[in-house]
């Protein structure tokens, strides 16, 4: 039940946000908006606010716009034929359907930018276990000592650390750790290690051969922190969506993989049962999911529509 439940809610909210941003972008171009609908199929009751209907319908997945004129077959009285969504102009047209997708992604951004001002725990910069032919343990580092800094790069996280060491490949790395009350300065060269990446692809990586203790702090950012970090996290996921894809056309990965509304469910679900944090990040994650996957140039999707604008616009039919 509560599986069932949350899956509804999640998927309510993110597609009632998609056309939102249909909505709130008809409005602002001076496009005529007929209905919008809280939900699908036979409604509960709705309200006439000038000329749009307001109305909440039983089926509680998303909801829909109906602009006026969109289909372009419509007849309409010559007052309205200006607000008609089929005579506005391309460009207008085009970010009406794309401000759906937009706010997929900004429903993302404002999440992570609470989560991360909030605060997530993260690990300390604390070494726990090291493998007895690590190059960190043959540089002299002990377990217990805590990394201050790399390259003379200041280390607050644990997960500070690897970018630092990818970044320099197999270059020697001047570590600095506390130990008690001494600090210490030792030079470690990374070792290469081929392993695979999720998508089964053979790559390098670089190891300071050890592991953390454990340990996490939570981790609060400051406002201009939680945006720069709520963007990028944003685009990260965006990227990685779009190589999923490309990688499940090319057959590397199954689509299998991607799961779909059953294995989403379990998910929702199960990310319930562990929190609100857990929850409203998986629903960052398939938010950006959806404005990704209604991006692709398919009729059906908002990106159909987008591909189709645009070729008008280099056709300079504006």
């Amino acid at each position: 039940m509560v599986t069932l439940i949350s899956f509804v809610v999640l998927l309510g909210v993110l597609i009632f946000i998609h056309e939102l941003g249909h909505f709130l972008a008809a409005r602002i171009g001076g496009v005529g908006v007929q209905k919008f609908s809280l939900g699908f199929g036979p409604k509960i009751f709705g309200k006439t606010v000038g000329e749009t209907e307001y109305v909440l319908s039983w089926i509680p997945l998303g909801g829909y716009v109906k602009l006026l004129g969109e289909s372009g077959t419509e007849e309409l009285p010559p007052e309205d034929e200006e607000r008609s969504f089929y005579n506005q102009p391309t460009w207008k047209r085009l970010l009406i359907v794309l401000a759906g997708p937009v706010f997929n992604f900004l429903l993302a951004v404002v999440i992570f930018f609470i989560v991360f001002m909030y605060g997530l725990p993260n690990l300390i910069p604390v070494i726990g276990e090291m493998s007895v032919d690590s190059s960190a343990a043959a540089a002299g580092i002990l377990k217990g000592d805590k990394i201050v800094s790399l390259n003379d790069q200041k280390i607050t996280y644990w997960d500070e650390i690897r970018p630092i060491i990818t970044k320099g490949k197999d270059s020697e790395v001047k570590v600095v750790v506390e130990r008690g009350n001494e600090r210490k300065t030792f030079t470690v060269k990374p070792r290469i290690s081929k392993t695979k990446n999720i998508f089964g692809e053979e790559e390098s990586t670089y190891l300071i051969g050890v592991s953390p203790l454990g340990k996490t702090v939570i981790e609060r950012k400051n406002p201009l922190q939680a945006v720069a970090s709520s963007f990028e996290k944003t685009w990260e996921i965006s990227r990685l969506t779009v190589i999923s894809v490309v990688k499940m056309i090319e057959g590397v990965i199954s689509p299998r993989t991607l799961g779909g509304p059953i294995f989403i469910a379990q998910v929702a679900g199960a990310q319930v049962k562990e929190g609100l944090i857990p929850f409203i990040l998986f629903m960052a994650v398939l938010s950006i999911n959806l404005g990704v996957i209604n991006l692709f140039p398919i009729p059906v999707l908002d990106g159909g529509h987008i591909f189709f604008y645009l070729i008008e616009m280099v056709t300079r039919r504006w």
